[in-house]
């Protein structure tokens, strides 16, 4: 029997989607603005940003498996609007171009038609599938046994298009057939049956057992969300969504989720990380590799596997700084037998870190975030520390808040364990481009001071 998929795929969709919409507004605007003497750089550039702006603004892109073809096409006249005015403003401050009204109509509208056939035939093409095929589903459960939880138990049995796949509840206050278990066999089940959203029904569970379940939920990438009730529980933490006429509560991702914030992001890590490869590494590369060679033998270049964003596993790259051994996913200690003398002067200065860059350019890390631990680690402290897989949620890097604040190299206790993700945390729930800048500079402020666990 071939298993069949769960929402394994669905984050692709949105991608796919953005790099259509500007594959489309761009190829348009070269073919119709050919002729009005454009500087098509600065204008696809100008085009691009206001795109994605826009889309920001208006939310164009936040499409869901529940949202209505209402919406979708709301959002869809609300986005080519603005964007319309918007490109229409640039030809009156660029003193040598040509305006054309019937060249704007015909792009415009030869977007517009294109994108909505392109969605639309997405859109419908999804919802049939899950349909017909069963696949493209997620797996769900329901806290409670109440007459909301039962109405969202309906939605999820009469509209198979939203792909959901209903496999129980759980009651400490109500036994019937349907009721899987109690509250205290949740976790087990979730692990157990692959589950990817819980649905919880406040007037069956206590503020500390949601609170465990927050946190088990952080820990294991599963997804809560919440059935309004007769408790005041909004916040500027929530996002309400309707599942046909039915209201559900949501806890909202950081900002570094978000496309535009992930695109700024992923931008200054591009253009930072080739000014280090082109002024910096194309000459300390050769040096170093001699200075390398000349004291050991061995490969110039040390590569480790170490879980990434969503703990996908990518090969981190440093220069090589101990004698070639096999105990890689040791850490290294304080007066390391393993480190060469060229090795503890490349740790001193984080010399050693600076083939990362690579890693940055080719999109694995970012040039700050939480460090990649080692594997060992990773399933070490994953089950013991609270909110540990949290810094899976954003791609990891060479250096970040936790190893600024003096929390870097080795692992002694498990208390330095804790306060790292502790600001690991803090700056993933905090993100600004400013923090990641400030971050940088205290680095290399860092470096220069020199610090005790550089070894």
């Amino acid at each position: 029997m071939v298993a069949q998929q769960t929402g394994r795929y669905s984050k692709y969709i949105r991608p796919i989607n953005i790099v259509f919409d500007l594959i489309v507004v761009t190829s348009l605007s070269l073919y119709f603005f050919r002729e009005l003497n454009l500087n098509q750089f600065y204008y696809l550039l100008y085009q691009t940003f206001i795109w994605i702006l826009i889309a920001i603004l208006v939310k164009y892109y936040e499409v869901y498996r529940f949202t209505t073809p209402v919406e979708i096409i709301t959002k869809l006249v609300k986005q080519f609007i603005f964007f319309l005015l918007v490109v229409i403003a640039f030809f009156p401050f660029a003193k040598t171009v040509i305006f054309s009204g019937k060249a704007v109509a015909i792009f415009i509208t030869s977007s517009f038609c294109i994108i909505v056939t392109f969605k639309y035939f997405l859109f419908f093409y999804l919802k049939k599938y899950r349909i017909v095929t069963g696949s493209n589903f997620r797996n769900a459960i329901i806290i409670g046994y109440t007459p909301e939880a039962i109405r969202l138990k309906e939605v999820f049995d009469t509209r198979k298009d939203y792909g959901y796949r209903f496999l129980g509840f759980f009651s400490d206050k109500k036994q019937n057939p349907e009721v899987k278990g109690k509250i205290e066999d949740i976790k087990e089940y979730v692990i157990a049956n692959k589950v990817d959203e819980i649905y919880c029904s406040l007037n069956e569970i206590s503020n500390d057992i949601l609170k465990e379940l927050v946190e088990f939920v952080d820990a294991n990438a599963k997804v809560i969300k919440f059935i309004p009730d007769t408790k005041e529980i909004y916040s500027k933490n929530l996002r309400l969504d309707y599942y046909e006429l039915f209201p559900v509560l949501s806890l909202q991702k950081t900002q570094l989720h978000h496309p535009f914030i992930k695109g700024i992001k992923r931008g200054f890590d591009i253009i930072f990380s080739l000014f280090i490869i082109i002024f910096f590494l194309s000459w300390l590369i050769p040096l170093l590799a001699l200075l390398i060679k000349l004291e050991s033998k061995g490969p110039v270049f040390f590569k480790q596997g170490r879980p990434g964003m969503d703990e996908e596993e990518f090969y981190c790259y440093k220069f090589r700084s101990m004698q070639v051994n096999g105990y890689t996913e040791q850490e290294a200690s304080k007066n390391d037998p393993r480190v060469t003398r060229m090795g503890k002067l490349m740790r001193k200065t984080s010399m050693d870190e600076l083939p990362q860059f690579f890693n940055v350019l080719f999109g694995d890390m970012s040039v700050v975030g939480p460090r990649p631990h080692l594997w060992s680690q990773n399933k070490a402290y994953a089950s013991k520390i609270k909110k540990y897989m949290v810094r899976h949620y954003v791609k990891p890097g060479i250096t970040g808040l936790a190893q600024v604040k003096g929390f870097r190299g080795e692992i002694e206790t498990e208390e330095d364990m804790i306060n790292r993700i502790k600001f690991d945390v803090f700056y993933i729930e905090n993100w600004s481009l400013i923090m990641d800048i400030k971050i940088i500079f205290q680095t290399v402020f860092n470096i220069f001071k020199g610090e005790d666990k550089a070894y």
